[in-house]
């Protein structure tokens, strides 16, 4: 059984709790002539639940192997079920980004919304608790919990502040993600029969024959595929992303496909170790096609949202190849592409929405020239479509190369694949900063667009700083995940046969 270093403070559980307590106290403020009052609140709630996540970065030790910070108490005590909380260095970065997030977005909505605040602002706030709960749980059902409440308080914001197909797009997402997860609880039912725990250590120590693993992964994978998502059941993405209020595409981009891909890391690869080695063909080959393939629909979108919702599918297919190389180089690089891409995904859904406030429109054909009558923000927008097709200096470049680099290791064939989605994406992103930023002023609504303002600029200011600190010193982020990624690689070893 790895080190479990418990806390005699309930940090995790803060960190979970009080965005959600924040969260209800804004819905009860809840009516639009206190919007004033239900913003300041939103901020005020979303700055502390920050705070409290700080806390687990001081305090976290780089060298210990296994969870840091754990809590214990007994939950559902006829079943066995604890709710037991606990992090490592692969969740540590994941639960500090939905933190900032939160911040950025009650920032950036700031004035974007101007009816039903307070239920906007609410379902911002505990949504950040409840995906910092998946991020903090070591208890199975614990984690279906957390994992499947996050679909609520997004479902509604989609639903409630999307554009004009929002109710197809969120019951798109509803469906898709929900119908995914089921075979997972199963899998977890399962789980729990053969152990008589829904402990996670419990289940790494499970001894299981072959056939029980495969159905065991594949019925975790359509919970995570879905999520992340991973081709072909990616489709409700592009959906979700164009018809969602700019806040619910950074928080979906930045942080809830992660979702998906933070399950791979504490269920399939550590639980059944050995169907994912027999069927690591089938991960591969999904991942070069949403590489490849959704790289090359990307190219033909017309709507800015569109096409970044798109390159984040393509992103994500790096995040699942380095998993499934069995490599550590291309772990860690898949490690550091989840928090780059939750970065840079973020940055460039808040470019498109401070161009969609002013014009209120998303479509590349209805600009060009903004450079002329935007140079601040252009400046921006250029600094994060660098970073998204993985320029040195960024943060998007360390975790493609780091993931490259592993799979030259393995298969030079597969790096060749990969290295390929870097001419795509530089060719999709490159195109539409080209039609969108230069040339002539494409019409009298860009000839009057007026540049960012101080809001604006501080949460693109703090993304930029993000960025470009990860990508010169990446050792922030793998230093502290090192131990761990050296234990998940150990379960990955082991055969539980």
């Amino acid at each position: 059984m790895p080190n479990l270093i418990y806390s005699t403070f309930p940090i995790l559980s803060l960190a979970i709790w009080v965005p959600v307590a924040f969260g209800v106290l804004v819905l009860l403020v809840g009516k639009d002539e206190r919007a004033g009052m239900v913003r300041w609140l939103s901020l005020a709630g979303a700055l502390v639940s920050l705070a409290v996540t700080l806390p687990l970065v001081f305090q976290f030790d780089k060298e210990v192997h296994g969870l840091q910070f754990v809590e214990r108490h007994p939950w559902i005590t006829l079943f066995n079920v604890n709710y037991d909380l606990g992090i490592d260095g692969i969740s540590l970065w994941l639960i500090i980004m939905t933190a900032l997030m939160l911040v950025i977005v009650v920032i950036a909505s700031w004035q974007a919304i101007q009816t039903q605040v307070a239920q906007y602002m609410g379902a911002f706030l505990i949504l950040s608790g409840l995906m910092i709960g998946v991020f903090s749980t070591f208890d199975g059902l614990l984690f279906y919990v957390f994992f499947e409440a996050t679909l609520i308080p997004m479902f509604i914001i989609i639903g409630l502040w999307g554009g004009e197909r929002r109710i197809y797009a969120a019951f798109k997402f509803f469906l898709y993600t929900f119908l995914g997860s089921l075979p997972m609880l199963l899998a977890l039912i399962y789980l729990y029969l053969q152990t008589n725990s829904f402990n996670l250590y419990g289940w790494y120590l499970l001894k299981m024959p072959l056939t029980p693993q495969v159905w065991v992964f594949l019925a975790f994978l359509s919970a995570f595929a879905v999520k992340i998502p991973m081709w072909p059941v990616h489709t409700w993405l592009p959906d979700a992303h164009v018809e969602a209020p700019t806040g619910g595409s950074v928080i979906l981009a930045a942080i809830m496909l992660k979702l998906g891909a933070y399950g791979f890391t504490r269920f399939s690869l550590p639980v059944v170790p050995d169907a994912c080695r027999h069927l690591d063909w089938l991960v591969i080959t999904l991942s070069l096609i949403a590489v490849i393939y959704i790289g090359l629909v990307a190219l033909v979108q017309k709507d800015m949202k569109k096409l970044i919702a798109y390159s984040s599918v393509a992103h994500m297919g790096f995040v699942t190849l380095g998993f499934f190389l069995f490599q550590e180089t291309a772990l860690d690089g898949a490690i550091v592409q989840m928090v780059s891409h939750g970065l840079v995904s973020a940055a460039m859904f808040l470019c498109v929405g401070v161009v969609y406030d002013r014009m209120h429109t998303r479509q590349i054909a209805d600009y060009g020239g903004v450079v002329h009558v935007m140079p601040r923000f252009a400046a921006f927008f250029i600094l994060f479509a660098f970073a998204n097709i993985g320029l040195p200096g960024t943060s998007g470049f360390v975790g493609e190369v780091l993931v490259i680099m592993g799979a030259v290791n393995v298969n030079l064939w597969i790096a060749c694949a990969a290295g390929l989605s870097l001419v795509l994406g530089a060719s999709y992103t490159l195109w539409m900063v080209k039609r969108v930023l230069y040339g002539p002023v494409g019409n009298e609504k860009v000839a009057a667009l007026k540049d960012i303002n101080a809001r604006e600029t501080l949460f693109l200011v703090v993304l930029a700083v993000c960025v470009i600190a990860i990508g010169v010193y990446p050792a922030i982020i793998t230093d502290h995940m090192q131990a761990s990624v050296a234990d998940l690689m150990a379960w990955v070893g082991q055969s539980k046969l």
